[in-house]
């Protein structure tokens, strides 16, 4: 398929960084549409480095928009980001070129900029994060935009419903691209700031969950609740299928939580878990991949619960060594739980991943979730916070072999006829091409 016709979209995509190690999913999307013919022009917002957790007295303003120096970290690199470095746009918050397209938006369309100026402070008012990040990236937008006209371009995704889709919403109204954009998690559930007027000028908004539909529609203006189209995040199935390393005679469970370490992850109750499992004799180990802003403090609470032995931290993996601990694991465990500050998970993408490799799952029951995870059909489903479920739900993943072959047999079928890149891809490319999601004014 040739979707870039002479009558196809030219699309751009936005998010906060690129590549990012956390966020694969997104070059693997580009990638597969890039297979479909789509060729896709990349607009980070900022460059990506390794994470940096800010200090207790680092200002608002950096937290809003996560700035860091050239010195801060290393460049994260993808080996397969490197075919796409050739379309990716990289460029500051400010400089000389930003300050010309600025001034050009500004001589040209005075009322357009200033009334989009004021709806990004009016809409993000009360949101110091939203407030601060839209004013910050508000002139990178302006000068993105013109330099998508430029360059042709049709059409805007943006990944996230933040910052990146503010950027979006800037270019939309000045520089008349139409623009779509993928609501995630924590992106929608905890701050809302704009998210009404981002769903009424989209193209289309995108949900990864029925779970994440139903909570945009809620927030939709009039008439445009139709425009909220679930497309689940997609993977490259093929690449977790492979040779499980089965396990030996009188050696342990072998647990896998592959997560950020932060609160939502809930790896606490996980913790909890393993503490169960060793008081009721079964012999199990955990292998935590991932780093984060709470690692720290993981690493004493397995200190104080005596399970250093146990319990191993393996900081961040690539994704070659995610799936090489998935064939070595005998089970998948992700204790997502909802937060004070209201931060969910939308579907995590490692729940597809550990399917599409054979390696059971057990998982919480929140969000979106049991979209994916159907109790014992394709995975276990337990309750949020609740460590004694986990542990038996490991226990009787351990010991029904039977219904532990039907799971992973079910949730493979599931995550190739759903999951799939190419089922994903396919779908992005039938939305670009109708710029709004049919059936919708």
């Amino acid at each position: 398929m040739n979707a870039n016709g002479p009558n196809g979209p030219r699309v751009a995509y936005i998010m906060s960084r690129f590549p990012r190690l956390t966020e694969t999913f997104i070059l693997y999307e580009i990638l597969a549409l890039e297979r479909r013919g789509l060729r896709v022009e990349i607009y980070p917002l900022l460059r990506e480095r390794r994470t940096r957790v800010h200090p207790d007295g680092a200002s608002t303003f950096a937290k809003a928009i996560d700035l860091m120096s050239d010195e801060e970290g290393e460049l994260v690199m993808h080996a397969e980001a490197r075919e796409l470095l050739p379309r990716v746009h990289y460029g500051g918050l400010l400089g000389w070129a930003i300050l010309r397209d600025v001034g050009s938006a500004l001589v040209r369309r005075p009322i357009a900029f200033l009334a989009t100026l004021a709806t990004v402070v009016r809409c993000n008012l009360g949101s110091p994060n939203h407030l601060l990040g839209g004013l910050a990236i508000f002139p990178r937008a302006v000068h993105i935009g013109a330099e998508m006209r430029r360059a042709g371009i049709t059409h805007v995704h943006a990944h996230f419903a933040n910052h990146p889709t503010t950027a979006a919403f800037v270019i939309r109204a000045l520089s008349g691209i139409d623009y779509s954009f993928t609501g995630h998690g924590a992106d929608l559930q905890v701050d809302q700031h704009m998210l009404r007027e981002k769903i009424g000028s989209a193209a289309f908004a995108r949900a990864i969950s029925a779970d994440g539909r139903q909570f945009m529609e809620r927030l939709a203006p009039e008439g445009a609740a139709a425009r909220v189209v679930v497309v689940p995040c997609g993977i490259d199935t093929a690449s977790f299928e492979g040779p499980r390393q089965a396990r030996g005679p009188g050696s342990p469970l072998r647990l896998l939580c592959v997560a950020t370490m932060y609160e939502v992850k809930g790896h606490r109750y996980l913790f909890e878990a393993m503490s169960l499992l060793t008081e009721r004799g079964i012999d199990a180990v955990c292998w935590l991949a991932g780093d984060g802003p709470d690692r720290a403090a993981l690493e004493a609470d397995v200190a104080r619960r005596g399970m250093d032995d146990r319990i191993r931290f393996l900081g961040r993996q690539t994704r070659d060594q995610v799936i090489k601990l998935m064939h070595e694991a005998d089970l998948l465990v992700v204790p997502s739980v909802p937060t004070a500050s209201g931060r969910r998970e939308g579907l995590p993408v490692v729940i597809m991943e550990a399917m599409a490799a054979r390696l059971p799952v057990v998982a919480s029951a929140i969000s979106g979730i049991p979209e994916i995870v159907h109790d014992q059909r394709t995975g276990l489903a337990v309750p949020p916070r609740d460590g004694a479920a986990i542990a038996d739900a490991v226990r009787r993943l351990a010991t029904d072999e039977a219904m532990r072959a039907s799971m992973v047999e079910n949730a493979a079928r599931l995550v190739r006829e759903t999951y799939d890149l190419d089922v994903v891809s396919a779908r992005l490319v039938e939305l670009f091409a109708a710029g709004r999601a049919p059936g919708t004014t």
